[in-house]
């Protein structure tokens, strides 16, 4: 029997018998974060920020996720840098970079809306007494992150706020001959959340040299605040907010 044109256009993704993700809405349960927020180089920051996005003060959050119960995608670990920002009076966070180890969260996390994934073999683990996040591209370490494990106790509000800041993204597809067909910032919030615990700690951070994972390139000048944090959410979609090809 052929897939008519009408089962065709239902699908929100390829292979038709066999989808690489499916359909949202995804729901993520004792999703656990490692947060470091880190001060860098304000020049190097400056060439890292798309317009119109601006910062106030030359910072970095790397972070590291664990999400073991994700409604359709499994189980995976997600990694990477977010710059905190405002857009129009608005204060949130620039994704600038994430890496996964899991493919439909790669495929759904781009497709769908804007988070700029790659491949990539993160892990937070605890050792010891020391809560761990590292990340792996390829079979090279490109970050260490640690962190005293729950040694002081977080205001859950404040970590809320933390996690709920607003989202900016730029998403980019192009036609059938390269040109670019959408070119927006985007923007998300997660809105649907129980924090479950929150800490904070020492921590330190380490990020090395990679020509496709370049982290190191936002360089660590002083770690200025840390936290752990278990939370149940849902993730949001994505609205544009900043029309690249009409400016341009």
């Amino acid at each position: 029997m052929k897939i008519d044109v009408n089962n065709i256009a239902k699908n929100f993704n390829t292979p038709l018998t066999a989808p690489a993700y499916p359909v949202p809405t995804y729901k993520f349960v004792n999703r656990e974060y490692l947060n470091i927020i880190y001060r860098t180089d304000e020049k190097a920051l400056r060439a890292a920020v798309p317009e119109p996005l601006e910062f106030t003060e030359p910072l970095v959050k790397f972070e590291v996720m664990w999400m073991p119960d994700v409604s359709g995608l499994g189980a995976y670990t997600e990694a990477g840098q977010v710059i905190p920002v405002h857009f129009n009076g608005e204060e949130g966070d620039y994704v600038h970079s994430m890496y996964v180890d899991n493919f439909p969260a790669i495929a759904s996390g781009r497709e769908l809306t804007a988070y700029p994934k790659k491949l990539g073999l993160p892990k937070l683990y605890i050792d010891s007494d020391t809560l761990v996040g590292t990340l792996d591209y390829g079979s090279l370490r490109v970050a260490t992150a640690t962190m005293g494990f729950k040694h002081f106790e977080m205001d859950k509000e404040k970590a809320k706020s933390e996690i709920c800041r607003p989202t900016f993204m730029v998403k980019i597809a192009t036609d059938y001959n390269g040109d670019l067909r959408i070119c927006d910032l985007v923007r998300t919030q997660i809105t649907n959340i129980e924090i479950k615990g929150a800490w904070t700690g020492p921590a330190r951070l380490q990020l090395f040299e990679h020509a496709l994972a370049p982290l190191a390139d936002l360089p660590v000048l002083e770690v200025v605040s840390a936290s752990h944090i278990l939370t149940d959410l849902t993730l949001n979609a994505a609205q544009p907010v900043y029309n690249y090809l009409e400016e341009k």
